[in-house]
């Protein structure tokens, strides 16, 4: 059975350079610069010292469905050439397709098929931006769709993108998220299985989300699927809460996570992934960066683990069903200059 490469291809400029054991190459997810234009959030990211960009195809950054889409995709990879940045697609924007409800369609629903046209072109523009995977979820289940029913769409729909990440030679990450029909690792392994374990078919990590619902220790998650990892979210959480935190306002211990991510031999983004910090942006963004850089620090001085002597305590599963902070969450921005994040 053919495993998913840990360590894609690195992105253009100084990444490639970089030693096997010079630690994670951070990046920032473009969904978190949602109030900047897409030159300028690049530019930001690569003056603070970023090396890649998690990038939301969204009507803002790079519109898939704009006129003039091979020119805009050649110019965007000349400027990523020319900061030095690694790019990885994510194609979670909310309204891209259905102005009024949210993600849809998904994979899930009676008529997938704006979705699945999506995420093709999503692969295609991967391919021509020669980013490191296209990252991609199941939905939340229709309330009018079976159980049953929406598993077999979802393999139907995932069959297709993985033919079409094969031809263009894509590498896939697909990411388990709270709330949806996948939304844990034992779910993507599920998935995968049905999928006869098509060697483009890798994992998207958040690392919140082992921290929000895995039965797992955080760094066990990322032991456990090295293997198959092509890319990696990074932000803080809680037990039990679906609710991206700056990093040191949840509870995740980040040096052993980013030490088992040198052990695995992942050399791909590991990617900030604030989506509702865009109102503080180029200060999130730096604060960010400082915090992950002192974690990778100290996370050198952490010893390796290559070969675990077996399974790791569980941890304690939420009681009941993972909670989402509601859209009403308050908004107002404080004396440092965050918010409340809202799912």
């Amino acid at each position: 059975m053919s495993a998913v490469p840990t360590a894609p291809a690195p992105g253009p400029g100084p990444a490639t350079e970089r030693p096997v054991d010079a630690g994670p190459r951070f990046g920032y997810g473009t969904n978190g610069f949602a109030n900047h234009r897409l030159d300028d959030a690049l530019a930001v990211l690569a003056d603070l010292g970023y090396q890649g960009v998690a990038l939301t195809l969204d009507h803002d950054h790079l519109d898939p469905f704009a006129p003039g889409l091979p020119h805009r995709v050649a110019a965007l990879r000349r400027r990523l050439d020319a900061l030095g940045l690694g790019v990885m697609i994510e194609t979670g924007a909310r309204y891209l397709l259905d102005p009024w409800h949210k993600h849809a369609p998904t994979l899930l629903h009676d008529d997938p098929t704006r979705r699945v046209e999506f995420l093709r072109r999503a692969v295609r523009i991967g391919a021509d931006l020669g980013a490191e995977a296209v990252s991609f979820w199941a939905g939340v289940r229709p309330e009018a769709v079976a159980p049953r029913a929406a598993w077999d769409r979802l393999v139907a729909g995932c069959a297709t993108v993985v033919d079409a990440a094969d031809r263009a030679g894509v590498l896939l990450g697909f990411e388990p998220e709270p709330g949806m029909l996948v939304e844990d690792i034992a779910g993507w392994r599920r998935l995968r299985a049905a999928l006869d374990a098509a060697p483009c078919f890798g994992i998207t990590l958040d690392i919140g989300h082992c921290r929000c619902l895995e039965p797992q220790p955080v760094d066990r998650c990322v032991r456990d699927v090295a293997e198959h990892l092509v890319n990696v979210q990074i932000d803080d959480m809680r037990r039990g809460v679906h609710e991206h935190l700056e990093f040191g306002e949840g509870e995740i211990d980040f040096p052993p996570v980013l030490r088992a991510l040198t052990d695995a031999g992942y050399r791909g983004l590991v990617a900030v992934e604030l989506p509702r910090h865009s109102h503080a942006a180029p200060a999130v963004a730096a604060r960010s960066l400082e915090f992950l850089r002192a974690a990778a620090a100290r996370a050198r001085t952490l010893p390796a683990e290559a070969d675990p002597p077996g399974p790791s305590p569980a941890v304690p599963t939420p009681a009941g069903p993972v909670a989402a902070v509601p859209s009403s969450a308050p908004t107002d921005v404080s004396s440092t200059g965050t918010a409340p994040v809202r799912m």
